[in-house]
């Protein structure tokens, strides 16, 4: 399954706070109630449009890229010698054993490799992003939710 990181929609931005003055109209009768000023915090950008969330698409997408081409470079190296180097491929290494199949037997730790680079990326890289843009999203409900 792979993640498409732009949106499928187009963006619109928030209307602007405070909102806009309500469109019914007060009846003369009624004095209008007002109340005192409260602080807010100041308006941040939406957290979609958070530049840690770019570097995290960007972090995640070399991490993808990486564990990707290792494995699949690797095969494709298997592949592209076993059509245009068929008497390479058919040497013997040792007594017995062609070095088509030791070059197939090691497609097995190459793919380990790839997943080992995609966890250690993932731990030093990605991870961390992702942690603090979590929590960054629950205080920002925290906030939402205590006004």
């Amino acid at each position: 399954m792979s993640y498409d990181p732009s949106p499928s929609y187009p963006h619109h931005p928030p209307p602007p706070y405070p909102p806009h003055a309500p469109t019914h109209q007060v009846p003369t009768h009624q004095a209008p109630t007002h109340r005192a000023p409260t602080r807010r915090a100041p308006r941040r950008d939406p957290l979609g449009h958070h530049s840690d969330l770019r570097i995290l698409r960007s972090a995640y997408r070399w991490q993808r890229r990486t564990a990707t081409l290792t494995a699949l470079g690797y095969f494709t190296l298997f592949l592209i010698l076993s059509a245009y180097a068929p008497g390479f491929m058919t040497g013997t290494v040792v007594d017995g054993l062609p070095t088509g199949l030791l070059l197939a037997l090691v497609q097995l730790p190459v793919t380990w490799l790839a997943i080992a680079l995609y966890e250690q990326t993932a731990r030093r890289r990605v991870d961390p992003l992702a942690d603090r843009i979590r929590k960054e999203a629950e205080l920002d409900a925290r906030r939402e939710a205590g006004r």
